[in-house]
């Protein structure tokens, strides 16, 4: 199973559809509740982020018969100190999206805590690339 999702920036309406219907679509064929709620949580977060931070971005799963990888990518400004952005609390999220309650700076480290292989890069000026995988 193969699902593609496109992310636009600043669309706080749509924002958690994605992450919703991989959590329905991970039910439906079987996937452990437990394991389900911790890669719903992982691509919230990564969701979030780029609602939140990036111009645009697409959100890929694959489900094959041992893991579930998600490769998330956005285009956008970039994490300039990663080590930085994975500190609890650490946010650079605008005033507005703090408004609405998001920004807290939990995105990263709850999608590191959640997944069982987590890697990340990012550009300045060019977007940032999250791979997360679940074991089955």
């Amino acid at each position: 199973m193969r699902l593609d999702f496109t992310i636009i920036s600043d669309d706080f309406f749509a924002a958690g559809a994605a992450s919703a219907r991989i959590k329905k679509s991970l039910q439906q064929v079987g996937i452990p509740t437990s394991l389900v709620r911790r890669i719903s949580v992982a691509v919230y977060e990564a969701e979030m982020n780029i609602v939140i931070h990036a111009y645009s971005g697409k959100i890929s799963l694959e489900l094959a018969r041992e893991k579930v990888r998600i490769v998330v990518e956005d285009e956008g400004p970039g994490i300039e100190d990663i080590q930085l952005a994975m500190q609890e609390g650490y946010s650079t999220a605008s005033e507005e999206a703090r408004r609405q309650g998001f920004g807290a700076g939990m995105g990263l480290p709850n999608i590191n805590r959640a997944a069982d292989k987590f890697e990340i890069e990012s550009t300045v000026d060019v977007g940032t690339k999250l791979v997360m995988e679940f074991n089955l």
